[in-house]
Parts: C-alpha cells; sequence; structure tokens
C-alpha cells in the first residue's frame, strides 16, 4: 500500500525520546566542563557534536514527507547515539569523567536508543 500523498508529519517536541535526547546533551554540555581543556578540540568537541545531532535528527526526520524519510533520520539519531556511547566509554576508560557521572549518562543514552528503536519499528518501513 502506498503512504499517503498528504504530508506525514510528527509532533517532535512530544515525543518522550526527543525530549529525553535533549535532557542528554544538555548533561553532556554541562559535564564536558569537567573534562580538561585539553580536550576542548578533540573529544569534547566530537561528544557535544553527537549528542545535539541525536535530537536533531529526530526533529528533522518528523518534519519530512513520509515514514520512509522520518525512519532514515531516526537511523542517523542511532548512529550518532552509538558514536556518543563509544566516546563515554572511552571518556571512563581513560579516567577523564567521575565513573559514576559517566554511567548515569550511559544509562539515560541506552535508554534513548532503545525508545528510538522500538519507535522506528511501529513506522512499519518495508524494505
Amino acid at each position: 500500500m502506498q503512504e499517503s500523498r498528504f504530508k506525514i508529519m510528527h509532533n517532535f517536541e512530544k515525543l518522550l525520546f526527543w525530549q529525553k535526547s535533549i535532557s542528554l546533551a544538555k548533561n553532556i554540555y554541562i559535564i564536558c566542563n569537567e573534562i580538561n581543556s585539553d580536550e576542548k578540540y578533540g573529544l569534547i568537541s566530537q561528544m557535544k557534536r553527537c549528542s545535539v545531532s541525536i535530537p536533531s535528527n529526530i526533529a528533522e526526520g518528523s518534519g519530512r514527507n513520509s515514514n520512509k524519510e522520518f525512519n532514515h533520520f531516526l537511523a542517523i539519531a542511532l548512529g550518532s547515539a552509538f558514536e556518543l556511547q563509544t566516546q563515554l566509554i572511552l571518556v571512563k576508560e581513560l579516567h577523564l569523567l567521575n565513573e559514576d557521572k559517566v554511567n548515569k549518562l550511559m544509562l539515560d543514552l541506552m535508554e534513548i536508543q532503545k525508545m528510538i528503536y522500538s519507535f522506528k519499528n511501529t513506522l512499519n518501513i518495508k524494505p
């Protein structure tokens, strides 16, 4: 069955995983202030970009013309989430931040990843 000719839009601000990803991005910005400034243009910059990419891609995808396009942007958001997870693992292994703080961010991030993945499955995109 073809999708409707009419634009399919989702109000991203009402999506819980968008709200949580905004909160995570704010927390990443806050916690990055605790990392040695020598990392300013390395790991800190990458973490900030990834954290902002998650809600940004959710928002952009929500305004696209089809669920298929939305699904594509959700996949990009998930990719950014997994990049951020990798960076947090590195921060933890390098002891750049308090381990408890990193663990809290990781739990929040994994919850967002699961929520995005579950929502993607509701879009009923067929290969």
